[in-house]
């Protein structure tokens, strides 16, 4: 009997929709993301600046975080920092999303234990949603 319900609940926690936060200050491109990641089964949650993204991961406590880098007020960096430094969040998993392709500000992001740093311009939305599947495999 025991084994069965193990099961049960394994399966539950597979099936459940996974929680994504998308830290992105164009609206535009965050409405068209969120969208994209709700038809494919995400539960999601997005701030327009790092501020906002670090009360919703606090409140919300996503599987993942899409984060762009250059945000206003404070960073992308900046959101990592904070992100790292706050036991009850600092071990989700976060995936860059950016346009800045700056070497520096990337070696700064992955000393973060950042998941992937990835370049917009590389991925169409249909295929941005298809990578982040892929981290839940």
């Amino acid at each position: 009997m025991e084994k069965k319900k193990t099961t049960k609940t394994k399966r539950k926690k597979a099936n459940a929709k996974k929680k994504l936060l998308i830290v992105e200050d164009e609206k535009i491109l965050s409405d068209m993301y969120k969208n994209k990641f709700i038809q494919s089964g995400f539960e999601v949650f997005a701030a327009l600046n790092s501020k906002e993204g670090l009360k919703l991961a606090l409140k919300k406590k996503p599987d993942l975080i899409l984060l762009d880098i250059l945000l206003p007020e404070e960073d992308g960096i900046f959101f990592l920092e904070k992100l790292r430094a706050n036991p009850k969040i600092s071990s989700t998993q976060v995936v860059v999303f950016s346009n800045y392709d700056n070497p520096t500000t990337k070696k700064d992001a992955l000393s973060f234990d950042i998941k992937d740093y990835l370049l917009k311009t590389d991925y169409t939305p249909k295929k941005i949603v298809e990578k982040v599947k892929s981290y839940f495999k």
